[in-house]
C-alpha cells in the first residue's frame, strides 16, 4: 500500500498524443517506452506537456485553488474539497490538494527522465539542448508551484521546503523517500533549473513550448516572490524589450484567439483533450456545473469600472441570484488555450518592483507608466493624481489591477500571500451559501502536505506537516 500511495514515485509516460485523463502512473520503465533515440525523446517531451495540461494541474486545479482561496471566487456547489479552501478549513486529506501535489510530482518525474536520458541519445547537440532546456524550464515551473503552494515564501510564511527529487523514479530506493529541505533550498532548485534552461534555449520560437522568453518571464515572477526587485525588474524589462511582444488591442482576444501578441507561454488544448475551467465556472444553463462563482463585490467592482473591457467577460447566472461567473475560457469544448505567462504580467511585475524601490517622484512615475500600459490596453485612462502619490498607494493600485487582469488565471491568493496582505484583505468575505469568511490562521497561507504522502514516506512524519495542519 505504501508503494501504491507514494505520489513522488511516479515515472515516465511517453505516449504521444495521449489524453491526460487516460494516463496512469507506472512503477518502472520497460524497454518499449525508454528514451533511446530522438523520436522517443520527442514523444517523452510531448508527454511532459501533457502533464502540465492535466485537469489536476493547469487544466483547472491550480487556478481554482488560488482564486477560491482568495477574494475572487467562492465555492457555491457540491464539491466540498474546494469548499474547504473557500472557508479556510482545508484538511490534509483534501482530494484536490492531493491531486495537485501528485500531478506536479508526476511532471517533475517526466522532466527527470528526460534530463537523465537525453544527453546519451543519438541526436544533434542542438536537438538535445532544446529538449533539455524545455525539461529544465518545466521542472523549474513545477518546483515553483510546489514551493509557493505547499512550502510558502521565504521571509513571509513557511520554513520547510518541498521534497526535492532530481533523479528518475524507476523503482523503490532510498531516493524514493525524500525529506523536506529548507524553504530556501526549494527556491534555490527553481533558480538552478532556470539557469540551466536559460543556457540552452533561445528566442521565442513557439508560444506553446518553453523558450528563452518564458525562462526570463518566470525569473521575473520568482524574483518578485523572493523580494529581489532589481532582478524582477531586469528580467521583466528583457522580456518587454527583446521578443517582439505587444499588449493585445482587445483584451478578450487573449482568450478567444490562440497565441496572441502578448502571449509568452500558453498551453494548447483541443476539443478531444480540453481543459476543465469552463465546466467549473459556467452555470448549468450554459452547460457547466456552476460550482465556482465570483465573489459578488469583486464582480461588481470590475463591472462598475467605466470603460474597462475586462468587465465584459463577467456574466450573471440566470438561475442563482447574485452569482456572477467569468467567461474568459468560454469555449464549450474546453479547447481554450491556458496562458501561464503573459506580457501584461511583465509590465505589472516591473511596476511593482519599481514601486517597491522608488525613492523619487520620477521613479514612482516610472512605476505608474508600466501600470498604465496595462490599464490603457483595457480602455482605461491613466492612474494619476490623488491616491497614487506614495509607494504604498501605487502598490495598492498595482495589486488591484493584477486581481482584475488575472481573474480566473490563479494569481490572486499567491499574490496576497507574497505581499503580506492575505490576513488583512481576506476578511469578512461575503459568500452566497454561507456566513462571511475570514482567514485568521497565518499558517493556512500555505496548503497541507497530503496525508497520504506523509503516510507513505518513511522519512516524513507528523512533524513534517505544515504546522497549521498537524
Amino acid at each position: 500500500m505504501k508503494f501504491y500511495k507514494l505520489h513522488i514515485v511516479l515515472v515516465l509516460l511517453v505516449a504521444l498524443g495521449c489524453d491526460v485523463l487516460e494516463q496512469s502512473p507506472q512503477t518502472s520503465i520497460d524497454e518499449t517506452t525508454a528514451i533511446r533515440d530522438q523520436k522517443s525523446a520527442e514523444a517523452a517531451l510531448n508527454g511532459l506537456y501533457d502533464q502540465l495540461q492535466s485537469g489536476n494541474y493547469y487544466g483547472d486545479n491550480i487556478q481554482i485553488i488560488s482564486d477560491v482561496s482568495s477574494d475572487i471566487s467562492q465555492s457555491i456547489g457540491t464539491w466540498d474539497f474546494y469548499r474547504e479552501m473557500d472557508t479556510y478549513v482545508t484538511v490534509p486529506g483534501n482530494l484536490e490538494v492531493r491531486n495537485l501535489w501528485g500531478q506536479i510530482y508526476s511532471a517533475v518525474n517526466h522532466a527527470n527522465n528526460l534530463i537523465a536520458d537525453v544527453p546519451g541519445i543519438e541526436a544533434t547537440q542542438a536537438v538535445k539542448d532544446q529538449i533539455l532546456g524545455e525539461a529544465y524550464f518545466i521542472r523549474a515551473l513545477a518546483y515553483f508551484d510546489l514551493s509557493r503552494t505547499f512550502a510558502g515564501i521565504p521571509g513571509v510564511t513557511g520554513t520547510m521546503g518541498v521534497p526535492i527529487v532530481t533523479e528518475p523514479s524507476r523503482g523503490i530506493t532510498d531516493a524514493s523517500f525524500p525529506t523536506r529541505p529548507s524553504i530556501q533550498a526549494s527556491y534555490d532548485q527553481v533558480l538552478a533549473d532556470l539557469q540551466l534552461a536559460e543556457g540552452l534555449l533561445t528566442g521565442l520560437p513557439s508560444k506553446n513550448r518553453a523558450s528563452e522568453a518564458s525562462v526570463k518571464a518566470l525569473y521575473s515572477r520568482v524574483y518578485l516572490y523572493l523580494g529581489n526587485d532589481a532582478l524582477a525588474e531586469q528580467y521583466a524589462t528583457e522580456v518587454i524589450d527583446n521578443y517582439g511582444l505587444t499588449l493585445e488591442q482587445n483584451y478578450a482576444s487573449i482568450f478567444v484567439d490562440e497565441n496572441s501578441s502578448g502571449s509568452i507561454f500558453e498551453l494548447a488544448y483541443n476539443t478531444t483533450d480540453g481543459n476543465g475551467i469552463r465546466n467549473w465556472y459556467f452555470p448549468s444553463a450554459e452547460g457547466g456545473r456552476g460550482d465556482i462563482a465570483l465573489h459578488q463585490p469583486f464582480a461588481l467592482d470590475v463591472i462598475g469600472r467605466a470603460d474597462d473591457e475586462r468587465g465584459d467577460l463577467i456574466a450573471l447566472d440566470p438561475n442563482i441570484a447574485g452569482a456572477y461567473y467569468p467567461t474568459k475560457f468560454g469555449k464549450s469544448g474546453g479547447d481554450d488555450n491556458i496562458p501561464i505567462l503573459r506580457l501584461s504580467e511583465m509590465f505589472l511585475n516591473r511596476a511593482e518592483a519599481r514601486a517597491n524601490a522608488a525613492t523619487t517622484p520620477a521613479e514612482r512615475l516610472a512605476a505608474l507608466d508600466d501600470l498604465n500600459e496595462v490599464r490603457n490596453r483595457a480602455d482605461l485612462a491613466d492612474t494619476a493624481g490623488v491616491g497614487v502619490d506614495t509607494n504604498d498607494e501605487i502598490l495598492a493600485a498595482i495589486a488591484h489591477e493584477r486581481s482584475i487582469e488575472f481573474m480566473m488565471e490563479g494569481h490572486r491568493f499567491y499574490d496576497l500571500v507574497r505581499t503580506g496582505k492575505a490576513l488583512t484583505i481576506l476578511v469578512g468575505l461575503e459568500r452566497l451559501n454561507g456566513p462571511n469568511e475570514t482567514l485568521t490562521n497565518a499558517g493556512r497561507q500555505i496548503f497541507p502536505i497530503p496525508s497520504r504522502e506523509i503516510d507513505a514516506n518513511i522519512n516524513l512524519d507528523s512533524s513534517s506537516q505544515n504546522e497549521a495542519y498537524r
